[in-house]
């Protein structure tokens, strides 16, 4: 009985290993069956769940996947999650497919996840429930201070997971410093979970680790989420503040009010961010020259401000600024770096220019022009070649007739006073100017009017010359009557020597005389007509005629001068009408108007009256009207239908004096729409074609084009003519059926014969009976021609049976005639002919003894059907064919080019193009 409660201890003690081990395997598998896994409620992407030991339910697998797509199964069995999940009250489950793709072979394991709170049961009911107790395992602040002297390794703290008092727990880490770069900067014992940091680190370097920690069992279980661990470094005031420059440039203005800002300065600390080791203060340890103190700065965001007024750049123009920056907010102990500042004084226009002088005097000719007379120069403390110092002069008065100006020479701002326009002794002997000067700048202070220009004086005394005689004014107007006689002397053009202001002692000569009409004395310049005078020539514009005169004195000082002569119109012309041909259309209007006009002046012009003037003998006033339309023209009518055609009108023209002439006006009764169509035309009622003339240029292209036209013609006769004596090559290949051309040697009966496809003459070619022949008729303008081949031989083949070959050399050379009198022939020829008289001559009687033999059996007896004599039966025979050499066709026919085989029909379509 002892025994038993010892062996119920004894056993007590065992099943709680067992039951422990038993919920390690339900939690990681439980071979091919169902697997329950404890999880949270909520488990984010790419979280580990658990582990499923896939050998022992299928060994060979080698496909793994889930039916859930928000949990992915490794091969080691691990369950990790791909999206986030929150898990139902309910249980939710999804099945892990093992598969060998090799023998086909499957297995599943369902997986079941449950809330982590929910009651572990074990198998054996009368076993204690165990609950899951909260666990120690979450992040543990952790930090080192940077730069740390040691001594190392440094611990820094100790990770644990309360697993560790069930399952043996190995610990590990991983992220920067460990397994990346730092590398090796942190370990982690595996049995303790003791951390330590194996060097000094620089928090401007890396501010912070995030490591993960693990924890496992010896067979590669985690019991435990991978821990985030956070290693921050914290800061050590061991960096200096930096301003940005070392040195700084502003400038300011001067005469800047108080509180004007002149700059601002930055500076920068490595150290961290929002504490005393970055808070920064500036201050202004020295300023050159020290006296007086003109700036100032904020201790926090050094901005440099003005604190005085007095800023004068003609004084100091740049100052120069020793500052300081130091972190913890300034204190004794603070880090501090220094630089320098320099501010430099801008100029503004608070000086005015001053002149040097307040008067001057100076002197100049008289006519001299575009010469500089003095120059006056002025004072100005502004900065130089600035527009604060750069001088405009001006002059105030005494140049109200613009005999001067004053420029500024830029080089040295002097006032350049110039002339302008010739000054005259006699008109005014002295000059007083007054100059003003300003600067191109705005003055910048507040002034008054009698303050802000500088003046001086300027006093111009004219020097006499010895001048020539003046010719004012240029142009001199005289009057003279147009009908003036011959030798009329008038009054002429008038120079004055400006001393005297008189006209002696000066000579006049002409130089301009369009139409020669006057002579110039030349002692007192009058003129004297010398031809008779004409205001209505064509040179005279507006009745005055010029005449150019050039004055001299006793020094032979000139002027020149322009005498315009207004030439008094008179009453010498009478009317006239520039159109003196007049059409008028009869079919569309009844009149024509009549414009004149009168060369003379106005008074002696218009109103103009208008007549028709008598002629003896004539029907002018029966046929024409005129009617008056104004002062200068006047409307002419036809009456009583004349008929188309030209008439000759007498028109008498008056003017307001009674001054008239008749003038013949050729009037155009035209059948017509516009002037125009009449004006094309020679007869004005039937329109006849218009006169048509050619120019040279017109007359040698034609020339040249029938000279071009006779040189083609001749060209084209003389290929023609040449082409007519070179004799036509005939193609070796005969084989091919080429067509052999003929030449026109003798006139013919205009008969052709066909034999099967073989044309042929009827003439006499053959005797005793013989199939007509060899050779081809060609008409040519009622001519044939037989012709023959060179060269070779010719074979005549029978109709029927095989007999012997009979050869006729008809010329030597290579080539060979070969005729099938029944089916026609192929045909090869070469380049040789005979005329038809000279192969007559050869053939017949050759013909004659050889045709004996042709196709002669054993026997030597004829072929019944192979040589028929038979005669011509005249034209319209109704005999039939009396053998197989005979035609077949009618006379003339020519049907059987219809019926061509297509290797004749390419031929006879080439002699047609021919």
């Amino acid at each position: 009985m002892a025994a038993a409660p010892a062996t119920r201890l004894r056993s007590g003690a065992l099943c709680r290993p067992l039951l422990l081990a038993l919920s390690i395997l339900v939690f990681s598998c439980d071979a091919c069956k169902k697997v329950t896994l404890h999880v949270p409620s909520k488990l984010d992407a790419e979280k580990f769940v658990g582990r499923v030991n896939l050998k022992e339910c299928f060994e060979s697998a080698n496909l793994i996947y889930s039916s859930d797509p928000d949990f992915q199964i490794l091969e080691d069995g691990s369950i990790y999650t791909t999206n986030a999940i929150l898990l139902p009250s309910e249980k939710r489950n999804f099945t892990i497919s093992l598969s060998n793709t090799e023998n086909l072979e499957e297995k599943k394991i369902l997986v079941l996840l449950e809330h982590q709170t929910k009651v572990l049961k074990q198998s054996h009911s009368k076993e204690k429930v165990l609950r899951r107790a909260k666990r120690r395992w979450a992040p543990i602040p952790c930090s080192m201070v940077e730069n740390s002297l040691g001594p190392f390794p440094l611990f820094l703290q100790q990770v644990q997971s309360d697993t560790a008092q069930n399952y043996s727990i190995y610990y590990s880490i991983r992220g920067p410093g460990v397994d990346r770069e730092p590398m090796n900067l942190f370990y982690v014992e595996r049995d303790t979970g003791n951390l330590y940091c194996t060097r000094p680190v620089d928090r401007e370097q890396y501010e912070s680790f995030e490591l993960v920690a693990f924890a496992t069992t010896p067979d590669g279980y985690h019991p435990e989420f991978p821990l985030p661990l956070v290693i921050k470094i914290e800061d050590e005031n061991d960096n200096y503040p930096m301003f940005t420059e070392e040195i700084f440039i502003f400038t300011v203005a001067e005469n800047s009010r108080i509180g004007s800002t002149v700059g601002q300065v930055f500076a920068t600390d490595k150290d961290e961010p929002d504490t005393l080791h970055t808070r920064l203060r500036y201050s202004i340890l020295q300023q050159l020259p020290a006296s007086p103190t003109l700036f100032s700065m904020h201790p926090t965001t050094g901005v440099i401000t003005t604190t005085s007024s007095q800023l004068d750049r003609e004084v100091i123009d740049k100052y120069q600024l020793k500052i300081k920056v130091q972190d913890m907010d300034g204190q004794y102990f603070g880090l501090q770096t220094t630089a320098s500042c320099v501010i430099q004084i801008e100029d503004v226009n608070d000086n005015l220019p001053t002149f040097t002088r307040t008067s001057y005097v100076t002197s100049v000719e008289e006519n001299t022009v575009d010469v500089e007379i003095i120059r006056v120069s002025v004072e100005d403390k502004d900065l130089i070649n600035t527009a604060n110092w750069r001088a405009n002069y001006t002059i105030l008065k005494g140049n109200e007739n613009g005999n001067f100006k004053i420029v500024t020479d830029p080089r040295t701002n002097e006032g350049v006073l110039c002339v302008v326009k010739a000054l005259n002794y006699e008109e005014r002997q002295q000059v007083t100017l007054q100059i003003g000067v300003v600067n191109e700048a705005s003055y910048s202070k507040d002034f008054s009017s009698k303050s802000a220009i500088s003046t001086a004086t300027v006093i111009i005394n004219v020097k006499d010359q010895d001048e020539g005689p003046e010719c004012i004014p240029p142009v001199q107007i005289v009057r003279i009557k147009e009908n003036a006689p011959v030798k009329t002397k008038i009054s002429g053009y008038k120079a004055y020597d400006p001393e005297t202001r008189s006209s002696n002692g000066i000579s006049y000569k002409k130089i301009n005389d369009p139409k020669g009409w006057f002579t110039v004395d030349e002692s007192t310049g009058s003129i004297t007509t010398f031809r008779s005078l004409d205001r209505e020539a064509e040179s005279i514009k507006n009745g005055i005629y010029n005449v150019t005169i050039l004055a001299s004195d006793k020094g032979g000082r000139t002027c020149t001068g322009t005498l315009g002569i207004i030439l008094e119109d008179v009453n010498d012309n009478s009317p006239l009408i520039p159109k003196q041909t007049v059409i008028v259309c009869k079919t569309v209007m009844s009149s024509a108007d009549i414009v004149a006009f009168d060369p003379d002046d106005v008074i002696n012009g218009p109103p103009f009256s208008f007549s028709l003037a008598s002629v003896p003998d004539s029907d002018i006033q029966r046929m024409w009207r005129l009617t008056k339309i104004n002062d200068t023209a006047a409307r002419l009518f036809y009456q009583n239908d004349p008929p188309f055609g030209s008439y000759t009108v007498p028109v008498r023209v008056a003017d307001k004096h009674g001054l008239s002439d008749v003038i013949p006006l050729n009037v155009i009764v035209c059948d017509c729409v516009t002037e125009d169509d009449c004006t094309s035309r020679v007869d004005p009622r039937t329109g006849g074609a218009a006169e048509l003339k050619l120019g040279k240029w017109a007359i040698l292209a034609i020339l040249l084009g029938i000279a071009l036209l006779f040189c083609i013609l001749f060209t084209l006769v003389c290929e023609a003519t040449g082409a007519a004596k070179k004799p036509k090559a005939i193609p070796e290949d005969l084989a091919q059926q080429n067509l052999i051309v003929s030449n026109t040697e003798a006139p013919g009966d205009d008969k052709v014969y066909s034999m099967n496809g073989f044309t042929t003459h009827a003439a006499g070619c053959l005797a005793q009976g013989i199939c007509d022949t060899m050779g081809s008729g060609v008409k040519n303008g009622g001519q044939e021609t037989i012709e023959m081949v060179k060269g070779g031989h010719q074979t005549l083949e029978p109709c029927q049976g095989v007999g012997h070959h009979h050869t006729l050399e008809l010329c030597k050379g290579g080539g060979q005639h070969t005729l099938d009198l029944c089916r026609g022939g192929v045909v090869e020829v070469d380049n040789c002919r005979y005329p038809y008289s000279e192969w007559r001559n050869f053939t017949q009687p050759r013909l004659g003894e050889k045709v004996q033999l042709c196709d002669q059996d054993d026997n030597l007896k004829h072929a019944e059907d192979y040589v028929v004599t038979y005669n011509y039966e005249g034209k319209g025979s109704v005999a039939g064919s009396v053998g197989c050499c005979s035609e077949r066709q009618e006379e003339d026919g020519l049907e059987f080019l219809d019926h061509l085989e297509p290797k004749f029909r390419t031929l006879a379509e080439t002699c047609i193009r021919r």
